[in-house]
């Protein structure tokens, strides 16, 4: 039960940004009660994250992980987890953000910021080819609704003439039918009906590519800028969350755009034109009455969709949740299958359909509403304008035409108006994506480069890396280094060692910049790494993590990413020095062979030996093994340690273990203890150091092996 539940709970730590169903609602709970849309936590997911954390408890013990003082490195994986969710009192997490997953929402950025922000896009000052396209597509708006207008009274003039029986077609004689005025004017009228068309669909291609640039440059600019944001940020956020944001934001762009350009400002330029128009025409009754029925129509129109916004915002959430409940089961496959709890999963899927069905319902009936409210007042005022135009008819001021035109003229107007109400709609909707993606591109994240830094000067030959009385915390007031000092000479093999908790995966994500120091100094060469061009610092780095996660793509691109412009010979190259190659021509497609997603189609032994290839391509001066091996069998790890040598041979490196044996070869190990080096020496002088704290964790994890070893052989008789 212990492993299913730390291979859960792992899931959870790696790729908590899809559990929406627990991670959002949690996070809420502590940081966002006062969003009106959002609810807290279910019983059922604070219940089942507290049932995990009381049986996390009762197997930690026993795990030979959970060792060591209180701090952030040594809490179980199930504590930490916990921690981000706010079941845990203590707020040890490393790398937690005081910003919530959600908190880029609540930022002060403004719509008429995103407006302008927009403008750029579609405006861009060095690309005169784009502004000749909008002033082309604005043209072409103007042309299509002045041909637009003119329709109803060229029908107006067609019912007219054609009242009159003296110039009725002559259907007898077709030569002289061309040519009457009637046929003119009926030829005039499809010319016309065809002309807006084809104004309004040249605009459309026109300003297509402005569109579609804008929102992909928008869009790689946002993909870019989380790239740049430090880990802090990633960790406390929802991957599919951000996902999600930018996805929704692109599309609300397309959206809003087309919207304001081709919707709202053709909308009002057709009022004017058609109030004008009736006021010139027929008087400013009409034109009165046209105005009241079109703001009478806006007012409902914006009322009502903002009392139905909330029903939006349900079925959003209960959509999201649904979906989140979906992934979160799929994920878990083997976890169901192993305790037959599909029925369960379909239940509590079904539970979140359930209130998808609600919101969806009241969202229906809400619309529902607000149409029947449209077409009454449109159809209001339409009939009043009828009723006003068959008096003046009846009064011999006006003619049939003249009724034909105002009906031609106000049904124009419902077209637009109609979709205007649904524009609104989906524009307040496009405005709140946006507004989450435009605040996340307002963010700057806490690790960056100083203004003209310069370029890291590293070579194999010159790669020593020293610890100048280093501290850093992770939560103000709790230490997890305090003044740690010490020294890889360049070329050298240097372990570090240390019960859980000791700080030895915090020194990687320093040395990588990842995080920054309180105090203290961290230089590579002599060079400070603070001061340094950061992308010439991860360059020169190779690191090979505990848990390799892969890209869904193909062994040959995993291994290629070392070093994108690697040749296939240097590829193999790679993978031969990582004893990848020959499992490799045995995959079915060889090196073309999808992983799958995280690589869960290979061993965790292949997995580490692409890692290595990859790292091997690289080719950096300084190469880091943060407990490379731990979670691999006794075989595989030696297969692995081989490579290992070949790949550090000459080059400074870094080793972080857990087992003792792994390191024994290297040339300085160092021992941790509450963020200091307690003891430092070779193997063998560590071992010959009476009670040292090295020899009893060598002589501890001996005897757990010899005690294992024992129980199988006794298994086996």
């Amino acid at each position: 039960m212990a492993n299913i539940v730390f291979y859960r709970l792992h899931l959870c730590e790696m790729h908590y940004k899809k559990i929406v169903s627990v991670t959002k609602t949690l996070h809420l709970q502590s940081h966002f009660k006062a969003l009106h849309y959002l609810k807290g936590p279910t019983k059922h997911c604070k219940g089942l994250l507290e049932k995990y954390n009381e049986r996390w408890i009762q197997t930690s013990k026993s795990h030979r992980h959970l060792t060591g003082s209180n701090n952030p490195e040594n809490l179980s994986r199930w504590k930490r987890f916990a921690i981000k969710f706010g079941l845990q009192k203590r707020n040890w997490h490393p790398g937690a953000s005081s910003l919530s997953p959600l908190e880029i929402e609540s930022s002060k950025i403004q719509y008429k910021d995103m407006l302008k922000s927009m403008l750029t896009y579609i405006w861009p000052k060095n690309n005169t080819a784009f502004r000749i396209r909008v002033i082309v597509a604005l043209g072409l708006l103007v042309g299509a609704k002045a041909v637009n207008v003119t329709v109803p009274f060229i029908f107006k003039y067609g019912v007219d003439y054609l009242n009159n029986p003296d110039n009725w077609l002559n259907l007898q004689t077709p030569a002289n039918t061309i040519f009457t005025a009637a046929f003119a004017i009926m030829l005039a009228y499809g010319i016309a009906r065809t002309g807006a068309a084809a104004f309004n669909e040249l605009r459309n291609a026109v300003f297509a590519k402005v569109a579609q640039s804008s929102i992909r440059t928008v869009a790689r600019n946002v993909f870019l800028h989380l790239h740049s944001m430090d880990l802090n940020f990633h960790l406390s956020r929802q991957t599919g969350a951000l996902s999600k944001a930018i996805d929704r934001g692109t599309r609300g762009i397309n959206f809003v755009l087309s919207a304001l350009v081709f919707n709202v400002a053709p909308t009002i330029l057709e009022v004017s034109l058609v109030s004008a128009l009736l006021y010139h025409h027929c008087g400013g009754k009409f034109a009165l009455v046209t105005l009241g029925c079109v703001a009478s129509y806006t007012i409902f129109t914006l009322a009502i969709t903002q009392w139905r916004t909330k029903f939006r915002v349900m079925m959003n959430k209960a959509d999201s949740d649904a979906g989140a409940k979906a992934i979160d089961s799929l994920i878990n496959y083997e976890t169901v299958k192993y305790f037959n709890n599909e029925q369960h999963e379909a239940d509590k899927y079904d539970k979140q359909l359930r209130k998808y069905e609600v919101a969806s319902l009241k969202t229906t009936v809400s619309l529902a509403l607000l149409n029947w409210g449209q077409n009454a007042i449109f159809s209001a005022g339409i009939t009043a304008l009828m009723i006003m135009t068959s008096y003046n008819i009846m009064a011999g001021t006006m003619t049939v035409g003249d009724l034909v035109m105002v009906n031609g003229l106000l049904f124009q107007l419902s077209i637009p108006l109609n979709f205007l109400g649904s524009v609104y709609r989906e524009v307040r909707q496009s405005l709140i994506d946006m507004h989450t993606m435009f605040s996340l591109l307002k963010m700057t994240p806490n690790i960056q480069n100083h203004l003209n830094a310069p370029v890291l000067r590293v070579s194999q030959s010159e790669a020593a890396i020293t610890f100048q009385d280093v501290y850093f915390e992770y939560v103000k007031g709790h230490k997890v280094l305090s003044g740690l000092s010490f020294n890889v000479p360049t070329g050298k093999k240097v372990a570090i060692v240390g019960g859980s908790g000791s700080g030895k995966s915090t020194i990687v994500r320093l040395l990588f910049r990842f995080y920054d120091p309180q105090n203290g100094k961290i230089l590579i060469n002599d060079q400070e790494i603070q001061a340094v061009n950061l992308e010439s610092l991860r360059k020169a780095i190779g690191v090979v993590p505990q848990d390799c996660v892969l890209f869904h793509d193909t062994v040959y691109h995993n291994i290629a990413y070392g070093n994108l412009s690697a040749t296939q010979e240097e590829v193999y190259k790679a993978a031969q020095m990582s004893e990848i190659h020959e499992a490799i021509l045995k995959f079915p497609n060889q090196y073309q062979t999808q992983v799958g997603e995280r690589g869960l189609k290979l061993s965790g032994g292949e997995k580490q030996r692409i890692a290595i290839a990859r790292t091997i391509l690289k080719d950096a001066p300084i190469v880091i093994y943060d407990e490379a091996t731990s979670s691999l069998d006794t075989i595989t790890e030696q297969n692995i340690l081989q490579a290992l040598h070949r790949v550090t041979r000459n080059k400074t490196t870094i080793v972080i273990a857990h087992r003792l044996s792994t390191v024994v070869d290297a040339d300085e190990i160092l021992v941790l203890d509450k963020g200091r080096v307690v003891e430092k020496g070779s193997h063998f002088d560590l071992m010959s150091k009476p009670n040292s704290i090295y020899s009893e964790l060598w002589l501890k994890q001996s005897s757990d092996y010899n005690n294992n070893n024992s129980n199988d052989d006794t298994k086996l008789s």
